[in-house]
């Protein structure tokens, strides 16, 4: 390869969107660009309580611009536009939306502008509870077993339980639906000029994890399937697609129009998209049985094996098992926690209550100062925590909290589970809490490991990446000390970034394969946390007073819970 040859990694995150330009010589970041959506941050088309989380494609579309050509400009302007080859892009999921014929998401169209229902439904929004259990009720009829390669157990994050939620609470949009695309697919079919849905190249990430395609089932389940669950989803296999693509395979070239809007050339290579976590595994340098943790607002964890080493197993509870999701020519498993920085950030905006809603009624500070004030306090409190936590004792009488605050992803997805913190009592104070939050947060995580151990799945070893993992010390190091085992730190700030620039060298044709990319971009790892052999005993102990009390709250809400109507019919 020549030296100058650049690529474009887009990484869509839940809050906002940011594009890497990457030399693909040696993985050095040349510029940088983040754009938060400003719908988004605005609560728009959201209801937290009633746990409804949707995103405007326009969030999106002007996110993709402005952030690109700023690296554009950040790299030296038409000198570096002229070098860059290829572009790939990762997204959260599964974030789906309805679109039209021309597949166009339908909140794109003036009659449904502000309609959320015609809106990107994001991977935490849990709505379709009820349309999730249906679902596995629903399987149960049927003598082939459908969700075997999602771990035995359909979500309400995922692609089918919301695009029937959708049609069943929306009758406009049930009308104009013609299919139903995952964000990561969109993205890719937006840059290339399409104007075709059923032109779009889906992905076998997205797919495979989240849609219930299988190779041994020759792509989706049966519509007999579908139509049996809810007659409303008649004949819509059909709308959908038979084929997926790995992310090492071209959706196509940058169109007319969006190389004229980037300042790019036709030339450009848009690869197959895919989910942020798997991207972030290969820009993290993902490793056979090595679990890769992507730790943000929730944790998305990422195992690779050979697939002769996978053949005629299956993990129960897990977010899937699919050939090829994450490197081509292996299976790549995920599990996750449903909230891992979402758990701290819920517990900042406990104690900055008073911040938000108090101090511009000061009369002792002005307007501008409280504004600072807020905003100073408000970085402080995490990081502060942080220490005075580190310093109190490791007691198994300390208060215990359950990290289920948005429900469970694994194992054994939950949705419907809530979070907990017990133990609680006058000498209880923001570091005590703190420490328990975090406390719950490992032991979701070495719950998800010890599932892999218990299913014949060894793991070797953990790589961390993601915001959490390079900001925080502390919970890296409990991290360690709960699992008992090493943990490495991706040194590359932006990792699923940089593993969809990867893609976009594969895709580009400037690397034969995704290990040859990983192996020449690899920025290798920064920081390694080795666990206290000292600690090891309490914390296990800690680690089964969270099982005994995860499960009584599992047992009491599930007795709680009502039971959803089923319409189904027996195959």
């Amino acid at each position: 390869m020549t030296k100058d040859q650049f690529v474009i990694g887009v990484d869509y995150g839940s809050d906002s969107v940011r594009s890497v330009i990457i030399n693909a010589a040696n993985g050095e970041e040349i510029a940088s660009s983040v754009y938060y959506y400003p719908r988004w941050q605005k609560g728009l088309y959201c209801k937290p309580a009633e746990n409804q989380f949707r995103q405007h494609p326009l969030d999106y579309i002007e996110g993709l611009e402005i952030t690109i050509k700023d690296c554009i400009k950040i790299a030296g302007g038409e000198v570096a536009a002229k070098n860059i080859k290829g572009l790939s892009v990762d997204t959260t999921g599964s974030t789906p939306v309805a679109v039209d014929k021309t597949g166009t998401p339908l909140a794109l169209n003036p009659e449904f502008a502000e309609n959320p229902h015609a809106m990107f439904v994001l991977w935490k929004d849990h709505t379709a509870i009820n349309e999730a259990a249906e679902i596995n009720a629903h399987a149960a009829n049927f003598d082939t077993n459908y969700l075997k390669y999602v771990g035995g157990i359909y979500s309400s994050e995922w692609f089918w339980a919301k695009m029937l939620r959708i049609l069943r609470t929306d009758s406009a949009v049930k009308n104009a639906m013609h299919s139903w695309v995952e964000h990561c697919d969109w993205i890719p079919f937006l840059l290339t000029g399409g104007n075709d849905v059923n032109a779009i190249k889906r992905s076998r990430c997205a797919a495979g994890h989240k849609a219930l395609w299988a190779e041994e089932f020759d792509g989706l389940p049966p519509d007999s399937f579908f139509s049996s669950l809810d007659p409303i989803l008649e004949g819509i296999t059909d709308k959908l697609f038979k084929d997926t693509y790995t992310s090492d395979v071209a959706a196509g070239h940058l169109s007319p129009e969006w190389a004229e809007r980037l300042g790019l050339s036709t030339d450009v290579v848009v690869g197959v998209g895919a989910f942020d976590a798997h991207m972030g595994a290969v820009g993290g340098q993902i490793e056979p049985y090595h679990l890769s943790k992507v730790m943000g607002t929730s944790t998305c964890d990422i195992l690779v094996a050979p697939n002769e080493d996978i053949e005629g197993k299956l993990v129960k509870g897990i977010c899937g098992q699919v050939n090829g999701s994450v490197i081509p020519g292996m299976v790549g498993l995920e599990a996750g926690q449903s909230a891992f920085g979402d758990t701290y950030a819920w517990f900042k905006n406990i104690l900055t209550w008073p911040l938000e809603n108090l101090l511009s009624q000061s009369t002792i500070i002005d307007s501008a100062t409280a504004a600072a004030l807020k905003e100073e306090i408000a970085e402080m409190i995490i990081p502060e925590l942080s220490r005075q936590a580190a310093l109190l004792p490791i007691e198994t009488t300390n208060e215990l909290a359950i990290d289920w605050f948005n429900g469970r992803r694994t194992p054994d997805a939950n949705q419907s589970l809530k979070g907990a913190i017990s133990g609680l009592n006058l000498g209880t104070d923001a570091p005590r809490m703190f420490r328990s939050l975090a406390e719950a947060t490992c032991f979701g995580a070495k719950s998800i490991v010890d599932r892999f151990v218990e299913e014949g799945i060894p793991v070797k070893g953990i790589i961390g990446i993601g915001g959490v993992a390079k900001k925080s010390p502390f919970v890296m190091q409990m991290m360690a000390d709960v699992l008992e085992m090493p943990i490495r730190i991706h040194q590359f700030k932006h990792t699923c970034a940089l593993g969809a620039s990867m893609f976009a060298a594969v895709v580009a044709g400037i690397y034969p394969n995704v290990e040859a990319a990983m192996e020449a971009m690899g920025r290798g790892f920064d920081v390694e946390y080795f666990p206290n052999k000292d600690k090891a005993a309490v914390y296990r102990n800690r680690y089964n007073q969270y099982k005994t009390l995860g499960d009584f709250i599992a047992k009491e809400i599930d007795a709680k819970t009502a039971k959803p109507q089923h319409n189904t019919v027996t195959a």
